[in-house]
Protein backbone atom coordinates (compact mmCIF):
# COMPACT_ATOMS: atom_id res chain seq x y z
CA UNK A 1 0.00 0.00 0.00
CA UNK A 2 1.86 2.85 -1.42
CA UNK A 3 -0.02 6.00 0.01
CA UNK A 4 2.30 6.04 3.02
CA UNK A 5 2.09 6.53 6.64
CA UNK A 6 -1.29 8.35 7.98
CA UNK A 7 -0.59 11.78 8.90
CA UNK A 8 2.34 11.66 7.15
CA UNK A 9 1.64 14.52 4.39
CA UNK A 10 -0.88 16.48 2.73
CA UNK A 11 -3.10 16.07 -0.19
CA UNK A 12 -1.97 18.90 -2.77
CA UNK A 13 -5.30 18.88 -4.45
CA UNK A 14 -7.73 18.70 -1.47
CA UNK A 15 -8.13 21.65 0.69
CA UNK A 16 -5.99 21.12 4.17
CA UNK A 17 -9.46 21.57 6.03
CA UNK A 18 -13.10 21.12 4.85
CA UNK A 19 -15.59 22.36 7.91
CA UNK A 20 -18.51 19.47 6.30
CA UNK A 21 -17.54 16.04 7.15
CA UNK A 22 -20.25 14.71 4.99
CA UNK A 23 -18.32 11.68 4.03
CA UNK A 24 -18.98 10.44 7.92
CA UNK A 25 -21.58 7.39 8.10
CA UNK A 26 -23.36 6.33 5.41
CA UNK A 27 -24.50 9.38 3.65
CA UNK A 28 -25.75 7.40 0.11
CA UNK A 29 -30.20 7.34 0.41
CA UNK A 30 -31.95 4.58 1.28
CA UNK A 31 -32.62 1.77 -1.36
CA UNK A 32 -29.29 3.64 -3.22
CA UNK A 33 -27.82 1.24 -5.71
CA UNK A 34 -23.72 1.71 -5.61
CA UNK A 35 -22.28 2.40 -8.95
CA UNK A 36 -20.81 -0.13 -11.30
CA UNK A 37 -17.08 -0.17 -10.93
CA UNK A 38 -15.28 -2.23 -13.16
CA UNK A 39 -11.27 -2.54 -12.49
CA UNK A 40 -10.24 -4.77 -15.85
CA UNK A 41 -11.39 -1.78 -17.48
CA UNK A 42 -9.93 1.14 -15.43
CA UNK A 43 -6.81 -0.45 -16.64
CA UNK A 44 -4.58 1.66 -19.34
CA UNK A 45 -4.58 -0.26 -22.74
CA UNK A 46 -0.74 0.10 -22.56
CA UNK A 47 -0.43 -1.46 -19.03
CA UNK A 48 1.80 -4.32 -19.27
CA UNK A 49 1.04 -7.31 -17.25
CA UNK A 50 4.11 -8.41 -15.12
CA UNK A 51 4.65 -12.28 -14.89
CA UNK A 52 7.30 -14.67 -14.11
CA UNK A 53 8.63 -15.17 -17.39
CA UNK A 54 9.13 -11.01 -17.57
CA UNK A 55 10.06 -10.64 -14.27
CA UNK A 56 13.77 -8.66 -13.57
CA UNK A 57 13.80 -9.68 -10.07
CA UNK A 58 11.46 -12.42 -9.56
CA UNK A 59 10.73 -13.60 -5.26
CA UNK A 60 13.66 -15.86 -4.17
CA UNK A 61 12.30 -18.21 -1.47
CA UNK A 62 14.11 -19.10 1.68
CA UNK A 63 12.16 -21.66 3.40
CA UNK A 64 11.11 -25.08 2.90
CA UNK A 65 8.12 -25.34 4.46
CA UNK A 66 6.30 -23.91 1.21
CA UNK A 67 5.70 -24.18 -2.31
CA UNK A 68 7.56 -21.47 -4.85
CA UNK A 69 5.61 -18.50 -5.02
CA UNK A 70 3.31 -17.75 -7.67
CA UNK A 71 0.49 -15.24 -8.76
CA UNK A 72 -2.98 -15.72 -6.83
CA UNK A 73 -5.00 -16.60 -10.14
CA UNK A 74 -7.88 -13.88 -10.89
CA UNK A 75 -6.88 -11.56 -8.41
CA UNK A 76 -3.31 -10.24 -10.33
CA UNK A 77 -4.03 -8.20 -13.27
CA UNK A 78 -2.04 -5.41 -14.94
CA UNK A 79 -3.31 -2.63 -12.54
CA UNK A 80 -1.90 -2.77 -8.85
CA UNK A 81 -2.57 -5.19 -6.35
CA UNK A 82 -1.45 -4.41 -2.61
CA UNK A 83 -1.66 -5.06 0.86
CA UNK A 84 -3.27 -8.30 0.93
CA UNK A 85 -4.97 -9.19 4.50
CA UNK A 86 -7.02 -12.52 5.35
CA UNK A 87 -8.98 -12.19 8.25
CA UNK A 88 -9.09 -14.98 10.72
CA UNK A 89 -11.56 -17.48 10.66
CA UNK A 90 -12.72 -15.93 7.06
CA UNK A 91 -12.75 -16.66 3.31
CA UNK A 92 -12.27 -13.34 2.34
CA UNK A 93 -9.09 -11.79 1.15
CA UNK A 94 -9.06 -7.85 1.19
CA UNK A 95 -6.84 -5.93 -0.74
CA UNK A 96 -5.92 -2.38 -2.43
CA UNK A 97 -6.15 -2.00 -5.90
CA UNK A 98 -5.14 0.84 -8.22
CA UNK A 99 -5.48 0.71 -12.03
CA UNK A 100 -2.65 2.76 -12.60
CA UNK A 101 0.85 2.76 -10.57
CA UNK A 102 1.89 5.80 -12.63
CA UNK A 103 -0.83 7.81 -11.52
CA UNK A 104 0.01 10.47 -7.83
CA UNK A 105 -2.53 9.64 -5.23
CA UNK A 106 -4.08 12.68 -5.38
CA UNK A 107 -4.89 11.74 -8.80
CA UNK A 108 -6.03 8.29 -7.93
CA UNK A 109 -8.41 9.78 -5.43
CA UNK A 110 -10.62 10.93 -7.94
CA UNK A 111 -11.65 7.37 -9.21
CA UNK A 112 -13.59 5.38 -7.03
CA UNK A 113 -11.74 1.87 -9.16
CA UNK A 114 -8.61 2.63 -6.56
CA UNK A 115 -9.19 1.68 -3.13
CA UNK A 116 -10.41 -1.30 -0.96
CA UNK A 117 -11.41 -5.06 -2.70
CA UNK A 118 -12.50 -8.15 -1.57
CA UNK A 119 -12.79 -11.81 -3.08
CA UNK A 120 -14.35 -14.28 -1.66
CA UNK A 121 -13.34 -18.12 -1.93
CA UNK A 122 -15.28 -20.48 -2.60
CA UNK A 123 -14.76 -24.23 -3.26
CA UNK A 124 -11.44 -23.69 -2.43
CA UNK A 125 -11.09 -21.11 -5.31
CA UNK A 126 -10.70 -17.12 -4.76
CA UNK A 127 -13.31 -15.52 -6.74
CA UNK A 128 -13.36 -12.16 -8.90
CA UNK A 129 -12.98 -9.12 -5.72
CA UNK A 130 -15.36 -6.61 -5.65
CA UNK A 131 -15.33 -2.89 -4.46
CA UNK A 132 -15.57 -2.00 -0.59
CA UNK A 133 -17.18 0.97 -0.66
CA UNK A 134 -16.21 3.38 2.52
CA UNK A 135 -17.52 6.18 1.37
CA UNK A 136 -20.36 7.89 -0.03
CA UNK A 137 -20.84 7.33 -3.52
CA UNK A 138 -20.16 11.12 -4.58
CA UNK A 139 -17.56 11.31 -1.94
CA UNK A 140 -13.50 11.76 -3.00
CA UNK A 141 -11.68 9.04 -0.60
CA UNK A 142 -8.55 6.84 -1.69
CA UNK A 143 -9.35 3.84 0.86
CA UNK A 144 -6.40 1.26 1.87
CA UNK A 145 -4.24 -0.15 4.42
CA UNK A 146 -7.34 -2.87 5.51
CA UNK A 147 -7.62 -4.68 8.95
CA UNK A 148 -10.93 -6.92 9.55
CA UNK A 149 -11.43 -8.20 12.50
CA UNK A 150 -15.46 -10.37 12.56
CA UNK A 151 -17.69 -7.05 11.37
CA UNK A 152 -15.11 -4.57 12.21
CA UNK A 153 -12.87 -2.35 9.85
CA UNK A 154 -10.22 -0.49 10.12
CA UNK A 155 -8.26 1.01 7.13
CA UNK A 156 -6.33 4.55 6.16
CA UNK A 157 -7.93 7.00 4.18
CA UNK A 158 -7.33 10.35 2.27
CA UNK A 159 -10.66 11.77 2.16
CA UNK A 160 -12.83 15.12 1.86
CA UNK A 161 -13.51 16.77 4.99
CA UNK A 162 -10.46 15.79 6.31
CA UNK A 163 -6.68 17.22 6.37
CA UNK A 164 -3.75 14.30 5.13
CA UNK A 165 -4.46 10.14 5.37
CA UNK A 166 -6.34 9.17 8.57
CA UNK A 167 -7.40 6.06 10.58
CA UNK A 168 -10.90 4.80 9.80
CA UNK A 169 -13.57 2.37 11.08
CA UNK A 170 -16.40 1.12 9.72
CA UNK A 171 -18.69 -2.08 10.72
CA UNK A 172 -20.38 -4.85 8.89
CA UNK A 173 -24.39 -4.64 8.78
CA UNK A 174 -26.54 -6.74 6.29
CA UNK A 175 -23.16 -7.28 4.23
CA UNK A 176 -22.03 -3.88 3.90
CA UNK A 177 -19.74 -1.94 5.68
CA UNK A 178 -21.20 1.04 7.47
CA UNK A 179 -20.96 3.86 9.63
CA UNK A 180 -17.72 5.01 9.34
CA UNK A 181 -16.05 6.73 11.59
CA UNK A 182 -12.53 8.94 12.44
CA UNK A 183 -10.27 6.46 14.39
CA UNK A 184 -8.16 8.80 16.56
CA UNK A 185 -4.75 7.13 17.95
CA UNK A 186 -2.71 9.28 20.21
CA UNK A 187 -0.36 11.48 17.98
CA UNK A 188 2.41 10.57 19.97
CA UNK A 189 2.40 6.61 19.08
CA UNK A 190 2.44 7.66 15.27
CA UNK A 191 0.76 4.59 14.04
CA UNK A 192 1.42 3.36 10.93
CA UNK A 193 -0.27 0.27 9.23
CA UNK A 194 -1.41 -2.07 11.59
CA UNK A 195 -2.76 -5.37 12.88
CA UNK A 196 -4.63 -6.17 15.89
CA UNK A 197 -4.64 -9.77 18.26
CA UNK A 198 -7.28 -9.76 21.07
CA UNK A 199 -5.75 -6.44 23.37
CA UNK A 200 -2.45 -6.07 21.22
CA UNK A 201 -1.85 -3.78 19.01
CA UNK A 202 1.43 -4.54 16.77
CA UNK A 203 2.49 -1.44 14.08
CA UNK A 204 4.93 -0.04 12.05
CA UNK A 205 6.43 3.20 12.86
CA UNK A 206 9.53 5.67 12.87
CA UNK A 207 8.55 7.01 16.47
CA UNK A 208 11.97 7.62 18.51
CA UNK A 209 13.19 5.16 20.69
CA UNK A 210 13.39 2.52 17.94
CA UNK A 211 16.36 0.29 16.70
CA UNK A 212 16.33 2.57 13.61
CA UNK A 213 14.02 3.61 10.72
CA UNK A 214 10.74 2.41 10.99
CA UNK A 215 10.29 -0.59 13.46
CA UNK A 216 7.28 -2.61 14.88
CA UNK A 217 5.61 -1.50 17.57
CA UNK A 218 2.74 -3.06 20.46
CA UNK A 219 -0.12 -0.96 21.81
CA UNK A 220 -2.36 -2.62 24.90
CA UNK A 221 -5.77 -2.02 24.97
CA UNK A 222 -7.26 -0.12 28.26
CA UNK A 223 -11.06 -0.02 27.78
CA UNK A 224 -11.74 1.95 24.62
CA UNK A 225 -7.63 3.51 24.06
CA UNK A 226 -4.64 2.02 23.03
CA UNK A 227 -1.92 2.70 25.05
CA UNK A 228 1.99 2.05 26.14
CA UNK A 229 3.78 1.77 22.87
CA UNK A 230 6.42 -1.08 23.43
CA UNK A 231 9.28 -1.48 20.90
CA UNK A 232 9.13 -5.10 19.75
CA UNK A 233 12.92 -4.82 20.24
CA UNK A 234 13.47 -8.57 19.25
CA UNK A 235 11.84 -8.25 15.56
CA UNK A 236 13.84 -4.98 14.81
CA UNK A 237 17.04 -4.06 13.43
CA UNK A 238 18.39 -1.18 11.95
CA UNK A 239 16.92 -1.83 8.64
CA UNK A 240 13.01 -0.91 8.31
CA UNK A 241 10.66 -3.26 9.88
CA UNK A 242 7.00 -2.52 8.94
CA UNK A 243 3.35 -4.00 8.17
CA UNK A 244 2.67 -7.14 10.51
CA UNK A 245 0.60 -9.73 10.54
CA UNK A 246 -0.09 -12.19 13.68
CA UNK A 247 -1.01 -15.40 12.96
CA UNK A 248 -4.78 -16.51 14.78
CA UNK A 249 -2.76 -18.30 17.33
CA UNK A 250 -1.03 -15.88 18.49
CA UNK A 251 2.40 -17.72 17.82
CA UNK A 252 3.86 -16.13 14.82
CA UNK A 253 4.40 -12.36 13.81
CA UNK A 254 5.44 -11.63 9.87
CA UNK A 255 6.95 -8.49 9.00
CA UNK A 256 8.16 -6.91 6.08
CA UNK A 257 11.84 -5.80 6.86
CA UNK A 258 14.24 -4.13 4.21
CA UNK A 259 16.56 -7.04 2.96
CA UNK A 260 19.56 -6.44 0.57
CA UNK A 261 17.83 -2.87 -0.58
CA UNK A 262 14.25 -4.12 -1.24
CA UNK A 263 11.27 -5.42 1.09
CA UNK A 264 11.57 -9.14 1.98
CA UNK A 265 9.06 -11.42 4.32
CA UNK A 266 10.13 -12.31 7.67
CA UNK A 267 8.90 -14.64 10.37
CA UNK A 268 8.98 -14.38 14.48
CA UNK A 269 8.02 -17.07 16.59
CA UNK A 270 6.51 -16.32 20.25
CA UNK A 271 8.07 -18.81 22.75
CA UNK A 272 7.51 -19.03 26.17
CA UNK A 273 5.50 -15.28 25.46
CA UNK A 274 8.64 -13.95 23.63
CA UNK A 275 9.07 -13.28 20.59
CA UNK A 276 12.05 -14.58 18.77
CA UNK A 277 14.39 -13.21 16.73
CA UNK A 278 12.74 -13.26 12.90
CA UNK A 279 13.81 -15.67 10.12
CA UNK A 280 14.17 -14.86 6.22
CA UNK A 281 11.22 -16.05 4.43
CA UNK A 282 10.86 -14.69 0.79
CA UNK A 283 13.08 -12.21 -0.50
CA UNK A 284 13.37 -9.69 -3.42
CA UNK A 285 10.26 -7.30 -3.86
CA UNK A 286 8.30 -9.00 -1.12
CA UNK A 287 6.31 -7.93 1.51
CA UNK A 288 3.31 -6.84 3.77
CA UNK A 289 2.37 -11.00 4.29
CA UNK A 290 -0.57 -12.61 5.37
CA UNK A 291 -1.42 -16.17 6.13
CA UNK A 292 -5.06 -18.11 5.57
CA UNK A 293 -6.22 -20.33 8.02
CA UNK A 294 -4.70 -23.66 5.69
CA UNK A 295 -0.79 -21.81 6.54
CA UNK A 296 -0.40 -20.77 2.79
CA UNK A 297 1.36 -17.67 2.55
CA UNK A 298 0.65 -14.58 0.66
CA UNK A 299 2.52 -11.29 -0.27
CA UNK A 300 2.81 -8.42 -2.34
CA UNK A 301 5.39 -8.80 -5.29
CA UNK A 302 5.91 -5.56 -7.22
CA UNK A 303 7.61 -5.51 -10.55
CA UNK A 304 10.52 -3.25 -11.73
CA UNK A 305 11.26 -2.92 -15.41
CA UNK A 306 14.75 -0.94 -15.38
CA UNK A 307 13.80 0.75 -11.85
CA UNK A 308 10.63 1.87 -12.07
CA UNK A 309 8.01 0.19 -10.93
CA UNK A 310 5.68 -1.16 -12.90
CA UNK A 311 2.77 -2.83 -11.18
CA UNK A 312 2.08 -5.24 -8.08
CA UNK A 313 0.82 -8.45 -7.49
CA UNK A 314 -0.63 -10.78 -5.17
CA UNK A 315 1.62 -13.91 -4.76
CA UNK A 316 1.26 -16.85 -3.04
CA UNK A 317 3.45 -19.86 -1.30
CA UNK A 318 0.89 -22.63 -0.74
CA UNK A 319 2.35 -24.60 2.43
CA UNK A 320 4.12 -28.56 1.23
Amino acid sequence: MRLGRPGAFRWALLPTVLLLHTCDGDSTGPGDEPPVVDRHAAIPADAVKGTPANDENPPILHSGEFQEPVPLPVISTAGAEDAPFIPAGAEELYLFFAADVRQDASIQIRDPVNGIWVSKRVGGAWQEPTLVWLQGYDVLALNGCPWVGGDEMIFCTAREGYAGLNWFRAVRSGGAWKDWELLSFQAAHEVGELHIHGDELYYGSGRSGGAGGQDIWRLTQAGSEWVNPVNVAAVNSSADETRPFVTADGNELWITRTYQGTPAVFRSRRVGGEWQAPELIVSRFAGEPTLDAQGNLYFVHHFYVSGVMREADIYVAYRK
